[in-house]
């Protein structure tokens, strides 16, 4: 039945990845030595040209906001894998009427989304960071944002969806003993 708890854990799994397109993962701020500019980026799934098109003052120092497309750093496996994670776990509510292979799919995503978030932590807000050093950037601070974190709360939706789908299928065998 598609109303079972563990389609909800599902469900919101798949929200949570899918706000990862929408919210940046990191906030940067750096220097540019050589002409004293402060200048803004994030790191998004889904590269736009520029954050906020328009430029500010801050401190009496001009902010440039700066695009993710320039600095070369290229986001698409993280991209993938993440989409790849939301589509099947959405895909796992559909598979109701057989549950070992729910289960089975159930764990492929959950093996996916620990790649995600290691990706995340490991790689991306680093390696964009590293990209923005080679761009002469001094001062690199990064800010983490929540977006960056949803991919945790996916494991941990993904873990008790598993955990229904097996209590589901232990009361069916159980029923069958029955008969």
């Amino acid at each position: 039945m598609i109303q079972r708890l563990q389609s909800l854990w599902l469900l919101l799994a798949a929200c949570c990845l899918s706000v990862c397109f929408f919210a940046p993962l990191a906030q940067y701020e750096a220097s540019m030595p050589n002409t004293g500019q402060h200048v803004e980026t994030r790191l998004d799934l889904v590269s736009r040209m520029a954050p906020d098109m328009h430029r500010q003052l801050l401190d009496g120092v001009e902010t440039l906001q700066y695009s993710q497309k320039m600095s070369g750093f290229k986001v698409w496996p993280l991209t993938v894998l993440v989409a790849a994670c939301a589509i099947g776990s959405l895909a796992c509510i559909f598979l109701f009427r057989n549950r070992k292979i729910q289960m089975r799919m159930v764990a492929v995503v959950f093996m996916l989304n620990v790649v995600v978030v290691l990706l995340v932590f490991l790689w991306a807000v680093d390696g964009y960071a590293d990209a923005l050093a080679t761009r002469d950037m001094t001062n690199i601070s990064t800010s983490w944002h929540f977006s960056a974190f949803m991919p945790i709360v996916s494991l941990a939706l993904l873990f008790l969806a598993q955990r229904g789908i097996r209590l589901d299928e232990a009361k069916v065998r159980a029923a069958d003993r029955l008969r």
